[in-house]
């Protein structure tokens, strides 16, 4: 057996993620990711960007502490190589760059700024689908994130369309979403309902997560719309105070689960699908799947 080890580190727009995993190989030509280390640091970089257009000096010197953290949890695992990815907050930015740059100089970690059908490529290259799809159908890979969602129509097993909103929770609960988005993201939809007839969706974000476990789902169980939006309806009507309380969510998943299931909730309308499949993976693992073949590239 032969173990590798990679980290990953997703700078969203609600979270900033590291996961480093170990990577096993067998002599069977068997690959095991385990995970050896998870932090989720909420600093919500969104909230400055979405309303004021510039990452604030405050979320910067907190994103800058959680880096060099990081990069202390690198050395210490004897992390081979890791990738660190921004997305749509730090697209936005208009100090983007200099936040990059600030972050290097504390802690020598160099972020990479990617755009939405980037970031939903990664994504989908952490695997984890071949049980889901079908294909000989098609299926909508929606992933909602704090400042964007990224939707792929899949036909026949290959990317055929991908396009990027400004729909993400943390700007919609800031109240920064713009109505014209809303336009463009609904009229996008019932086109590709009309071309492509999508029969499933794919689901991908922290919030999709959270309510497969909500609603007690097992490993590979789909979420049908009925219970998605009963569901939606439930905790709209509910305060954040409430959710947190009675769901035992913390603060920040309380305050931006409902505008995910509002967009998970209008895919689903307009394109008359009945199932997500939720397969739990994210950027992070995306990046260390695409690290790992970098590396191996025959291993998979």
């Amino acid at each position: 057996m032969k173990r590798e080890t990679f980290g990953a580190i997703d700078i969203g727009s609600n979270a900033i993620r590291l996961l480093i995993n170990y990577i096993e190989t067998y002599e069977d030509n068997r690959i095991e990711y385990k995970k050896a280390a998870f932090v989720r640091v909420p600093i919500r970089l969104g909230d400055d960007v979405f309303l004021r257009g510039h990452v604030s000096v405050a979320k910067a010197e907190a994103l800058c502490d959680a880096m060099q953290g990081f990069s202390a949890l690198f050395r210490a695992f004897s992390v081979r190589d890791y990738r660190a990815c921004a997305t749509s907050a730090m697209r936005e930015a208009a100090n983007g760059p200099q936040i990059v740059e600030l972050v290097r100089s504390r802690s020598g970690i160099a972020i990479q700024i990617i755009d939405g059908e980037t970031e939903a490529d990664t994504i989908f290259a952490a695997g984890g689908l071949k049980e889901t799809l079908d294909p000989d159908r098609t299926y909508l890979y929606v992933d909602v994130g704090g400042g964007s969602t990224e939707i792929v129509v899949y036909a026949c097993g290959s990317k055929v369309e991908a396009r990027s909103f400004r729909l993400g929770t943390v700007r919609i609960f800031s109240g920064a979403e713009s109505p014209a988005e809303w336009q463009r993201f609904e009229e996008w939809l019932r086109e590709v309902a009309r071309k492509w007839h999508p029969s499933g969706i794919i689901g991908s974000g922290g919030n999709i997560n959270k309510v497969h476990k909500l609603l007690e789902k097992k490993s590979r169980e789909c979420i049908h719309a009925k219970e998605l939006n009963a569901l939606y309806n439930r905790l709209r009507a509910m305060s954040v105070a409430q959710r947190m309380e009675q769901l035992y969510l913390n603060q920040s998943r309380a305050e931006v689960i409902v505008p995910a299931l509002r967009i998970f909730t209008d895919v689903l309308c307009i394109c008359r699908i009945d199932t997500i499949s939720v397969p739990c993976t994210g950027l992070a693992d995306g990046i260390i799947h695409e690290l790992y073949r970098q590396y191996a590239p025959d291993a998979e």
